[in-house]
């Protein structure tokens, strides 16, 4: 081992003691900085994971779209359902209609599906929380929990729909009556703007309230696990579907909020990286102390024929030791408390007195947490690198120190 790195070694750990009183600060310094950083990171994580999830299983894969109305669906469904990356196929029509409940107005998406194929491609079924798809009929609708708290309409109530068709007769001198339907059941997705804003209906329904015929707005597609969505849209609009079938994936779709969502967690970390740089300032300290400590020791090793180089190495590697050694330590209180985040909420609810209730207002009972390694070779990577380059103001002036002075020195 080169004399420099045993020097470097032996100002952190110096015997009798396992680490010197300023090494310690600094590398507890470092270690919350990394700690907080992983766990805001990794909760960040979660909350995306969790959307896009959520995303995927409220909109499908891919969705298969027309500036007209599709007659020929069925025939469409069918080509796509024989690609082996298609797992299921569904068709949909979707618009917006005047809902109303004891003279209280509301306009909500409606949507038309068919309960049997829609199944296999988003598990209605699983939103559900009060109802059966079994009794799934051309006179009930399903409402989001948020449009049945604003009509103040629940299971059993009678519901009213206008549609833009009725206007159209209207102006043909002919009249529609609103149609009825009966609440058989209530969804809830965790999305606020789905669950306020969206009833769903049989795709008969919808087809009579909007004049469609036998025809559709869509198809909506689930792909088999592992299959990108964004590249096999492009496939399916360059090799399968006919002209005027536009392919667009749920990313595609969505890809100004998961932009968002993806800033967030770099404007997050990027103020929090603040934390690791304001340990680096110990770590600086911590040695620049060292160095006016060891004046004399310094001048005597660069006496006897150390370079000052291989001075300025040894302040460097202190800094590269505690960083790494600040990181690793960091990573793994952060994994711990990530482990049991459930019994920490719990633990300062109770120390507070108070309710930690406020995850259950976005559908979220337990803080999502998802690891990704690029994100623990990110932290790694800046903690270790700022905490080295901490040394480096040391080191330059231990370098700088000449052998008569530094011997001179009180």
């Amino acid at each position: 081992m080169p004399w420099y790195l045993y020097h470097a070694l032996k100002q952190l750990f110096p015997s009798g003691r396992f680490f010197s009183f300023f090494s310690l600060m600094s590398i507890v310094g470092v270690m919350l900085g990394v700690c907080v950083l992983v766990i805001v990171q990794s909760v960040m994580n979660g909350f995306g994971e969790g959307i896009r999830s959520r995303l995927v299983e409220t909109q499908g894969d891919i969705r298969i779209r027309s500036n007209e109305v599709i007659y020929d669906w069925q025939a469409q469904s069918n080509l796509l359902a024989e690609q082996d990356a298609v797992v299921g196929v569904a068709p949909f029509a979707e618009g917006v209609v005047m809902l109303q409940h004891q003279n209280r107005p509301q306009f909500p998406m409606i949507r038309g599906i068919d309960p049997v194929a829609e199944e296999a491609v988003i598990p209605l079924q699983k939103f559900l929380t009060f109802g059966d798809l079994d009794a799934f009929d051309d006179d009930g609708v399903f409402l989001g929990e948020g449009l049945a708290r604003t009509l103040k309409a629940g299971p059993g109530s009678v519901v009213e729909v206008f549609t833009p068709l009725m206007l159209e007769r209207l102006k043909q001198d002919e009249m529609l009556l609103p149609r009825e339907f009966k609440v058989i059941g209530l969804f809830r997705t965790g999305s606020p703007q789905v669950d306020g804003n969206t009833m769903i209906s049989t795709l008969r329904v919808m087809q009579e309230l909007y004049g469609l015929e036998e025809g559709a707005h869509g198809l909506v597609l689930k792909l088999r696990p592992g299959v990108s969505a964004d590249r096999y849209a492009d496939e399916l609009e360059a090799e399968l579907l006919r002209p005027g079938l536009n392919a667009v994936s749920w990313m595609d779709s969505n890809r100004e909020f998961l932009f968002v969502i993806e800033q967030e967690k770099r404007v997050i970390s990027f103020i929090i990286i603040f934390i690791i740089l304001v340990a680096s300032f110990s770590i600086a300290i911590a040695l620049m102390m060292a160095v006016l400590r060891k004046t004399r020791e310094i001048g005597l090793l660069v006496a006897m024929g150390g370079r000052p180089h291989q001075v300025a190495y040894s302040f460097c590697f202190q800094g590269f030791v505690i960083g790494t050694i600040g990181t690793a330590v960091g990573i793994g209180l952060a994994i711990v408390c990530l482990h049991y985040r459930s019994q920490i909420l719990a633990g300062y609810a109770w120390l507070t007195n108070s309710q930690v209730n406020f995850l259950g207002q976005y559908d979220v009972y337990e803080i999502p947490v998802h690891y990704l390694m690029s994100d623990f070779v990110v932290v790694t990577f800046f903690a270790v690198i700022i905490s080295t380059l901490a040394g480096l103001l040391p080191a330059l002036r231990a370098a700088r120190l000449k052998p008569a002075d530094a011997l001179r020195s009180e």
